[in-house]
Parts: C-alpha cells; structure tokens; sequence
C-alpha cells in the first residue's frame, strides 16, 4: 500500500493534505487553542479553520484575532507555512533523507508539481533551495511589517503580528491577526507595499523565484550577462501575471471602489492592492461587501485564474489561462500547432490545460448552485456575494462579502471540499481518485454539427 502511495504522487498529495487538516483540526478542538478555553470550537469551526488554513485560503467561521489564543493562532501559522510550502515537499524530502527507494518515474512527477516546467535536477537540492528562499523572503517581510506596525496605531507586540502576516501574505493564505484584516493599516504604504510584494513572489511559484534569484545573482557577479534568454515557463508567469495585477486595477478603478474612498492616488493604490490581494491571497483594505456588482466580477476573474503552478496560489492557475487562450488564438486563425513566444507547445500541454479549465468551470458552476439551494432566500444572502463565497474558496483567496460565519451547516462542508480541491488543483484531485484503465477498443467516428 505505501509502496503504490509513493508510486502515485498525486495520492500522496490528497493524502497528507488531509491527514495535515485532520491534526489540524484536533489541535484547534484543544481548549488550549480558544481565547476562552471553557468555550472550545466546534468540530465544523475547527475544521474549517483547519482546512482554510492548510489551503491557504482565509475565509473564515471564527475570529482569528478574538476567538484563538497565541496557541490556536500559532497552529494556524503552522498549517498556513506547511500549506504553503506544499506538504508534499516535505514528504518527498522525508523519503530522501529516509532512503526510501523511489522510481523515476515518481521523482520526474514530484518535480513536475513543485516546478511544473522542463527545469530538472536534483530534488534535494531544489528542496534545500526552496525551504531557504522561503525563510529569507519571509524574514525580510517579517522586519519590513514589523517596522511599520510600530509606526501605526496597531498594537506590534514581541513581533508576532509581524511574523504572522508575512508568513500569511508569503503563501497567499489571508488570515490576519486583526479582525478587520489589512482595513487598519490601510494608511501604512510600507505595511501596504510590504504585503503586495510578498503575495506576488509567492504566487509566482518556485521555478519562477529560483531563475529570477539565479539571474540576478548572476548579474550582480557580473557574469553571463549576454545570456539574456528566460524559459517559457517564466516568461508566460511574469507577461500574464503583471497583465493581470494591472489590467485589474485600471478596471476596478473604472468600475468603482466603495464610496468612503478618498483622493484618486488612495484608490489607485488600493485598486491595485485589490488586484494583488485577489490573485489568492485573500487581505482587504476595503469593504469587499460594500462593492459593486462589476468590480466583484472582476475579483472574481482574477480569482478564477489565480496566481502560478508550483506557488502557494490557488485557482487554475495564470499558464492554465495562457494557453488556453494561445489555443483559442490559434483555432481562430485554423491553426493547429499552438504556439507561445515562437515555441510550439505539445499537445498534452494544450489538452491538460483545456481539462483544468472544463473542471474547474464545472465544478464551480455545481457549487454555485449548491450554495443557492443551502443558502438561498435567507437574509442578507445575495446571489452575487454567493457566487462570490463559491470562487473565492475555490481560488482559496478568502476574501468574503461577509457571509461565511453566517453559512449552513451544509454550506460550510461544501466551501470545505471546495478549498481542498482548489488548492490541490482539480486536476489533481481526478486523478487521485480516478484510474480509469486503458481503453482496448475504440468506437466509429461521426461528425456532428457544431455552432
């Protein structure tokens, strides 16, 4: 049984996503883990919480700030940082260190989930590298925050706080140790460019943070300053995630932010901040409830699509909507090879793509109506801020119009499975619990007609 666990990557994935929710959710049942230990949370609450925290999502039953002690918040860091960086390393890096026989096989489908590119070498070498660039890029977010907390009128403490949003901004996670998320410190532009920095770099992904650290480390020693030529892969994350992040903000602008806004730089900076914060990460500076229908339509596109593969970001993921929308050109235009920066993508990159999208859009539009059988005709329940509850869990982005803590019982368990299969990607999830043999017969072609 282990031997075909570790044979089945993508097993292995569900697996210790869920045994790390299921420890999770036992530590925050502890007495302990409440700010009132006579009041414990419930089995759904501590779930919840587990799960959100472990996908590294931020909606939220309960008040991370009022209803945790230092040792429930502290168990959520945990989770959020394990979440993040993706259980998955840690497994694999655990069998490294153990000895544990693994195939190729295996090792080429471990690598393709952390780095999801044709970058290969050694794992342990690039699991060092990754733990190491997680802790310094956490680090200096931690001091930068830390700095600007002791200028605001929020209360630093011994720089916890500080830790605890830097880590949650690093894996896109949105849980914040105030209770009004980032609305506070909203007037802070180091807290407020602190955070956009560190929820970019953690929803670039991994292979895109190592060739851009090795590129400058590179041209900072002055040396192969002629090779100039980025992979694929990086080049399609930096192009489509800076068109995102700014093509978002111009339209939020456009469409309008709450109505207590102030002068056109405060609302630039805080659509931009919306259009980062929407890529899975889940803070707010502003009233996401208060918004219009057309700029939650916008998030909700930009939670749709997500941050990048082998990131701590959710959704189906900025390569996804890449070559999706490459193919799309190239159908247009009756071509077949589909084609990105002068490169030829192969087929099975282009027909994985078009699942991911199918699935998640399917899924999406089955939870959609979910919700509006569970959550339907109650009060202060509008259609828009459910469809909105529904991608941002499946984004794991955890903004909210406000409606989780006020969700059914079968909401809750439904926004659950969402987020699970968010931030293990439905992809993943398929082929975990499908394996479907292989088809040893093949039916008459007929062609039906079409538009």
């Amino acid at each position: 049984m282990v031997k075909s666990i570790i044979y089945r990557p993508e097993t292995l994935l569900v697996l210790t996503f869920g045994t790390l929710i299921l420890i999770g959710t036992a530590l925050l049942q502890l007495p302990i883990a409440a700010a009132q230990p006579d009041e414990p949370l419930s089995l759904v609450d501590a779930g919840f919480t587990a799960t959100s925290a472990a996908c590294v999502t931020g909606l939220i039953t309960r008040d991370t700030a009022t209803a945790f002690s230092r040792f429930g918040q502290i168990v959520i860091l945990i989770l959020i940082q394990l979440g993040g960086l993706g259980i998955m390393s840690f497994g694999a890096l655990a069998a490294q260190v153990f000895r544990l026989r693994i195939s190729f096989t295996s090792q080429a489908a471990w690598q393709s989930v952390f780095f999801e590119g044709q970058k290969r070498g050694n794992l342990r070498r690039a699991l060092r590298r990754i733990l190491l660039m997680t802790i310094v890029i956490e680090a200096f977010g931690a001091l930068s925050l830390y700095a600007g907390l002791r200028n605001t009128d929020a209360p630093s403490g011994d720089g916890f706080e500080a830790v605890f949003l830097a880590i949650s901004a690093f894996c896109n996670a949105g849980f914040s140790v105030y209770s009004d998320s980032a609305v506070g410190l909203r007037d802070s532009n180091l807290i407020i460019w602190t955070l956009m920095i560190l929820i970019v770099a953690g929803g670039l992904g991994y292979t895109v943070l190592l060739e851009t650290g090795d590129r400058t480390w590179r041209r900072i020693r002055r040396r192969d300053q002629k090779a100039a030529v980025w992979s694929l892969q990086s080049k399609l994350v930096l192009k489509t995630s800076a068109a995102l992040i700014l093509v978002g903000a111009l339209i939020l602008l456009l469409t309008g932010l709450t109505a207590g806004e102030g002068p056109f730089t405060t609302r630039a900076i805080h659509a931009l901040f919306q259009s980062v914060t929407a890529r899975t990460a889940g803070f707010n500076t502003i009233n996401i409830g208060a918004l219009p229908v057309a700029s939650l339509l916008i998030l909700m596109g930009l939670m749709f699509i997500g941050g990048s593969p082998g990131s701590c970001a959710g959704g189906i993921k900025t390569t996804t909507a890449g070559v999706w929308l490459a193919r799309v050109r190239a159908r247009l235009r009756g071509r077949e090879d589909v084609t990105l920066e002068n490169r030829c993508l192969p087929h099975d990159v282009v027909r994985r793509a078009a699942l991911v999208l199918a699935i998640a859009a399917l899924w999406n539009a089955l939870g959609i109506i979910i919700l509006a059988i569970t959550e339907g005709g109650r009060p202060n329940m509008p259609f828009e801020h459910l469809v909105f509850e529904q991608v941002s869990a499946f984004g794991t982005v955890g903004l909210s119009a406000g409606l989780t803590p006020s969700l059914s019982l079968a909401g809750k368990l439904w926004i659950m499975a969402t987020m699970f299969v968010g931030r293990l990607g439905p992809l993943t999830i398929a082929l975990a619990v499908l394996s479907p043999p292989r088809a040893l017969y093949k039916y008459p072609t007929e062609r039906v007609m079409i538009g």
